[in-house]
């Protein structure tokens, strides 16, 4: 697996985890003028991985939106949580997990078919945005920053 960041502390969190679980994960920027951080490891560390248990779609959540969730940033514009992922199937799981835990979601759409059609993105609706972030929040440094804000 690669998962790109902006945030290199993110990624070394990331790959500090996966050493602390027996796994190898390796760290270095993305190009010399970019500001993209990238964290591997090999799919073989999570081929046994299940989500089961309540804990276990937090955690799963919480890391799904970490890296391919979004939080407003701006106090200009009206404040919104969103997940957004090329693969429907896994986005539609994450949705799924959600909806369980009590968290209201709009419904997956195609923001632009134009741009993307293989775009996929859902917000979480303003009714749960204090649920979310209390059950779910972040570990992310800037995302975790934004939502602290909100509480």
């Amino acid at each position: 697996f690669r998962i790109t960041q902006k945030s290199k502390e993110y990624v070394e969190m990331l790959a500090k985890a996966i050493h602390l679980l027996g796994g190898n994960a390796w760290t270095y920027r993305e190009g010399a003028t970019r500001k993209l951080y990238v964290v591997e490891f090999s799919k073989s560390f999570l081929h046994d991985a299940t989500i089961i248990s309540k804990r276990d779609k937090i955690e799963y959540l919480q890391g799904y939106f970490d890296t391919d969730g979004a939080v407003s940033q701006s106090s200009s514009v009206r404040f919104y949580l969103y997940f957004c992922q090329k693969s429907y199937q896994d986005l539609y799981q994450a949705h799924c997990f959600l909806l369980e835990l009590g968290i209201q979601t709009g419904k997956i759409h195609n923001p632009s078919r134009m741009v993307d059609p293989n775009y996929w993105r859902f917000y979480i609706s303003s009714r749960s945005h204090k649920q979310f972030i209390e059950i779910i929040g972040s570990k992310h440094p800037d995302k975790s920053k934004y939502l602290r804000m909100k509480i």
